[in-house]
């Protein structure tokens, strides 16, 4: 016990830095996607806080596996680098006696991690989502500059030749189209503007100025008002960040859970057994009734009006056989998407029992005990498995490969990579030299 929990000790410290870089490294690249909107909306620091928070939760799903790939790289190498697996060894424990307590940790984090993509990650994604909805809708901050127009006020062109450092504006221009039959030109000499209590309305105060209307549909019908005071009040709401509700939208594959999915999937094929008997049934009739021995007409119909019915049948059951052909095949894609996400959230947190399998033996071969050799070991892993998986996503939409395989494709591969590593670690041989010779001591024993 005091080994295991060395060396679990010996994991703590790497996998807390390798998983915070991860999902800082995935946190920066969305970040700079979304740079200009966050900047330019006027969002107040907790509304951009929770935006990050709502991102850090699908990428930690994401981090934790490379995170203790990362962690075993270095834990092992270390302890390989430092002649303590050797000294281990020698008395008397394998390899696979020593991955016992990270593989215990592994499991755990496997558990977590699927309790969190399948309960946590779902609300999460919904409320992402809305998020990003309302930030994209969300206007630009208004704000005048002097000598600059400004059309941020829908229907309206805003003018000040200059604009103070306490908002007086002087030399102003409003151009006024809010009004399909009318347009109007106001012109004053100094003014102010501010949003209204209800944040919807943009409130502007003019000084000593003119109005100028004139009809769209009578150009002849002209106006010129003169005042000392006058003020317009602007349609001005989505200027500020509004939080929608997000509870009763609809939820896309990513926001549902996996009871909710395979509702969905078992409806879809439903249906698709359904189109196909359909199919079968239309089919099967038509072809009946071209073979039974038909009966001799009393009515003799012309050549032209055989061709005529024939032509009508075989179009009327094309239709029909391609429409169910369609529905089938719809239906079938349906399933094989929900299927794709259901499976994902399975073995992505899998991953963390893999990369525990692949990560403690290459430790040992490599000596990866510094940060080099166990980040480059370790993105080498992460391009091959995410490779594998956004190919096998791919291949499983177009129907080439089944969802199961194509999401545990990397899974599979990676841990034949680590059972062949781990193999030859424990024994100090090949895979297949270990197994005669355990077949050898096997019959020796007998």
């Amino acid at each position: 016990m005091i080994l295991f929990r060395y060396i679990l000790r010996t994991h703590i410290a790497p996998f807390i830095f390798g998983t915070s870089v991860i999902m800082a490294l995935f946190l920066l690249q969305y970040i700079m996607r979304w740079v200009d909107q966050l900047t330019s909306k006027g969002l107040d620091v907790p509304t951009i806080g929770e935006f990050l928070l709502l991102n850090l939760s699908w990428i930690v799903v994401l981090a934790i596996p490379i995170g203790v790939l990362f962690s075993t790289l270095m834990a092992f190498g270390a302890l390989s680098s430092a002649h303590e697996i050797t000294v281990m060894k020698a008395s008397g424990m394998g390899l696979f006696r020593m991955m016992v307590p990270t593989m215990i940790v592994g499991l755990l984090l496997w558990g977590f991690s699927f309790w969190y993509t399948d309960q946590v990650l779902p609300n999460t994604n919904l409320r992402l989502s809305g998020m990003m909805r309302d930030i994209t809708r969300t206007k630009p901050t208004f704000a005048l500059e002097s000598g600059q127009f400004t059309t941020h006020i829908e229907g309206f062109t805003i003018l000040a030749r200059n604009v103070d450092s306490m908002g007086l504006m002087t030399g102003v221009t409003i151009y006024d189209r809010s009004n399909s039959d009318r347009r109007t030109v106001v012109s004053a000499d100094t003014g102010r503007m501010a949003f209204s209590p209800s944040l919807t309305r943009l409130i502007v105060h003019l000084f000593h100025g003119e109005i100028h209307q004139t009809s769209v549909r009578q150009p002849n019908d002209y106006r010129v008002i003169r005042f000392d005071r006058h003020q317009m009040a602007m349609q001005a709401d989505r200027f500020f960040y509004e939080e929608s509700d997000v509870s009763g939208s609809s939820r896309s594959d990513r926001e549902m859970n996996i009871d909710d999915m395979f509702v969905i999937v078992n409806r879809a094929r439903s249906e698709e057994v359904l189109a196909n008997r359909e199919f079968d049934s239309v089919l099967t009739t038509h072809l009946s009734y071209l073979f039974e021995p038909s009966s001799i007409p009393t009515y003799q119909p012309t050549q032209r009006e055989v061709l005529d019915r024939a032509s009508a049948t075989i179009s009327s059951v094309r239709s029909t056989l391609e429409g169910q052909a369609y529905r089938a095949s719809s239906e079938h894609e349906v399933a094989n998407k929900y299927l794709v996400e259901i499976y994902k959230k399975y073995s992505i947190p899998f991953a963390c029992v893999i990369f525990v399998l692949v990560g403690c033996p290459l430790g040992v071969v490599t000596k990866g005990g510094n940060f080099g050799i166990s980040a480059m070991v370790s993105l080498g892993f992460y391009i091959l498995y995410w490779a594998t998986l956004i190919g096998g996503e791919k291949l499983a939409d177009r129907n080439i490969l089944s969802p199961a395989i194509a999401m545990w494709s990397g899974n599979i591969l990676i841990g034949i990579i680590g059972i062949v590593v781990a193999i030859k670690v424990n024994y100090e041989t090949t895979p297949v030299k270990a197994a005669l010779l355990w077949f050898r001591r096997r019959f020796q024993r007998q």
